[in-house]
């Protein structure tokens, strides 16, 4: 009912939050008579917020046109590679006709990135994609929301996120015969089960994995996110947070954590530093600064864009993660799409390298969470094991940003290619792709 609710509301603000866009425009556009009265900038900022804070935000675009490799600019390409029914694995391919560029293209590493189920769309990491672009080739996961996936599709377990990481990584490898891994928060715990189930069934596992600020261990440094899963029941999570689909969405009917309260959650964690950021734009806005109140956009865009999650997938999470820790405590047994029960060994792992990075000052995924891969990847060298802090980084600032761009992707660049077999490449002759 609240879902409905919610719905019925929002289609009744938007007629609004559309005439605060016309009036906005009304007093800033320098042809009409109401920009030239003295309030017209003040009233055409406050009319833009009203839109802002009124508005739908929809799944934005990676909008990726070009990178530079090497000084060179280099077209992207992006196309689905995979679909299925929750995820789309999403290729981002670079095109260039300068031989000496396409050669290097050619060489480098595959790179699976596992986007974060857990609110926001896969376009959270746009900066982390693009940052990789210059030396790697580039998948991602772009997982759907849950209430455009038909009841036809049948349910999203958490055994099914950890399979689909399985299929990605077997599909690369079938294509290039290996390739790494790099997992961003929520989704280290699965690809850390995925990968410990290849390895113990023997198949080829990734050449490395990279593990960014994810509760890999909750119990450690417990956060507020951490802190809100354990004081309440599975019940609890079910009868208050779980909803179903209202009739207008192609997912009418399915249960799922709706995306609106996962934002509303997120903005509450910090409501003066949220307030304070409109406040900020408000006064860009008015005294000019479009540079400023451009960035504001940008980040809100993607922030307040959410999507809606499966319910059996969210509250497994709660409970796997957040409530036994079955990962690090040896407990977890994954489903297989035979219908078979595995426990998750992360100790099988030996051939493929780990690099943990956290983030000084992260208040979602607090400090030694990810570093507990360590401790129970034994099986994995300690050579081909490296963990990185990265001072003055909150969780965002460790897969976006200045501090990603200077600091975290330089070390995990050379721990990638430090891992990766040499490969010689013939120039070719014609523009081809990479």
């Amino acid at each position: 009912m609240l879902y409905t609710i919610y719905e019925a509301q929002r289609s009744l603000m938007e007629p609004f939050a559309e005439l605060a866009q016309v009036a906005s425009k009304m007093f800033s556009n320098p042809q009409t008579p109401l920009s030239q009265t003295t309030v017209a900038q003040r009233m055409a900022a406050g009319y833009d917020l009203m839109y802002r804070l009124g508005k739908d935000y929809e799944k934005p675009q990676f909008g990726i046109a070009t990178v530079k490799v090497n000084d060179v600019e280099v077209a992207i390409h992006e196309r689905i590679e995979v679909d299925k029914p929750f995820c789309e694995l999403r290729r981002f391919k670079r095109f260039s006709d300068d031989p000496p560029t396409l050669s290097a293209l050619k060489g480098q590493p595959v790179v699976l990135i596992v986007a974060p189920l857990s609110g926001h769309y896969a376009t959270l990491l746009r900066d982390t994609v693009k940052t990789m672009l210059s030396g790697h080739k580039v998948y991602i996961t772009d997982w759907k929301n849950a209430r455009l996936v038909p009841t036809s599709e049948g349910e999203f377990h958490l055994d099914d996120y950890v399979n689909y990481v399985q299929d990605f990584v077997r599909h690369l490898q079938s294509i290039y015969g290996n390739c790494h891994v790099m997992s961003v928060c929520q989704p280290t715990v699965p690809v850390l089960a995925a990968i410990s189930l290849m390895a113990s069934r023997g198949e080829k596992t990734p050449l490395s994995m990279t593990m960014m600020g994810g509760p890999i261990d909750a119990r450690r440094s417990p956060t507020a996110v951490n802190n809100l899963a354990t004081q309440h029941t599975i019940d609890w999570f079910e009868n208050n947070v779980i909803y179903r689909v209202p009739e207008k969405f192609p997912g009418a009917g399915r249960r799922v954590y709706p995306g609106f309260m996962q934002h509303s959650g997120f903005v509450a964690m910090n409501p003066d530093r949220h307030a304070n950021s409109h406040y900020d734009y408000f006064k860009d806005l008015v005294r000019g600064d479009d540079a400023s109140a451009e960035a504001h956009r940008k980040f809100y865009d993607e922030y307040n864009a959410v999507l809606d999650m499966d319910a059996d997938y969210y509250l497994e999470t709660i409970q796997t993660v957040f409530q036994k820790y079955s990962l690090v405590e040896g407990t977890w047994d994954v489903k297989s799409p035979e219908g078979n029960l595995e426990r998750v060994r992360p100790q099988d792992i030996k051939t493929t390298a780990l690099l943990t990075v956290e983030g000084e000052l992260d208040d979602i995924s607090g400090s030694g969470q990810t570093e507990a891969a360590q401790d129970i990847c034994s099986g994995i060298p300690k050579e081909d094991r490296s963990h990185m802090e990265v001072t003055g980084a909150g969780h965002y600032g460790i897969f976006s940003g200045r501090r990603w761009r200077e600091l975290v992707y330089p070390r995990v660049r050379d721990f990638i290619l430090s891992h990766q077999p040499a490969v010689q490449q013939a120039a070719p002759l014609t523009r081809q792709a990479a």
